[in-house]
């Protein structure tokens, strides 16, 4: 499977990442990759940086080294009504949203609390993405999620570093393989995202290929693989 876009990147200004924006891209220019998304912590991650930053990111240019640039954000779900830690006059001017949950930002609930957050996320039209869904700390209604991801067109991450063994979402493999299972089912695709936090990871879903290739997945259903097909696919473009 060749991937051609990383939809989940982390630079400097997310606190606890270690590359630049300008190594992030060029380390997916020299791998290949047509396209990668700019996605750092929105500001209630601990120190992370500020709205001003995602307010200007404009600045930055639309294609560098050959690689079109996504200018985006990892949001954090702050709450169990799925309130999300960006304004909607900022976060509109984005190209591309993932929202997650993070234990600094959000302790886990019941799998009642947890479920509903991510569903009140996923119902925000601004919201592409549900960041790094699987992870067993946070239980879920996996169906439940799956079917309202499908019924508001938010993507579902496969998302490599909750693969990473011993990594501290470990146990999300049982969670993912299901959500793909149904995703095989019903024919809906996913993006899959290194989540990388240092450029060495950029476009390295090493760990993701092998899960997919032990269920059969197809490729097909990956939208990173047909960066036109993931741009027509992210909720905001469409319509």
């Amino acid at each position: 499977m060749k991937i051609l876009a990383d939809t989940h990147t982390h630079c400097m200004a997310s606190g606890h990442a270690y590359s630049t924006i300008q190594e992030n891209i060029r380390a997916a220019a020299d791998k290949g990759l047509e396209l990668i998304a700019l996605t750092d912590h929105a500001p209630a991650m601990q120190n992370t940086t500020s709205h001003a930053y995602f307010a200007n990111l404009h600045v930055i240019p639309d294609e560098l080294f050959g690689v079109r640039v996504l200018k985006g954000v990892e949001l954090n779900i702050i709450d169990f009504e799925g309130t999300i830690d960006m304004d909607e006059r900022t976060l509109s001017r984005l190209d591309i949203s993932i929202a997650s949950l993070h234990t600094p930002c959000i302790a886990p609930g019941t799998k009642e609390e947890n479920t509903r957050a991510c569903i009140r996320a996923m119902e925000n039209p601004l919201v592409d993405i549900l960041g790094h869904p699987g992870d067993p700390r946070y239980p879920m209604d996996y169906e439940e999620i799956f079917k309202v991801s499908k019924q508001t067109g938010t993507l579902l991450e496969i998302n490599n570093a909750s693969l990473v063994p011993g990594g501290f979402r470990a146990g999300s493999d049982e969670n993912i393989v299901f959500l793909l299972r149904m995703a095989m089912k019903e024919d809906v695709p996913v993006v899959v995202s290194s989540d990388a936090h240092f450029y060495t990871g950029i476009g390295d879903v090493m760990y993701v290929e092998r899960l997919m290739e032990k269920i059969d997945f197809p490729k097909e259903l990956v939208l990173n693989t047909d960066p036109q097909k993931l741009m027509y696919a992210i909720k905001r473009n469409k319509g």
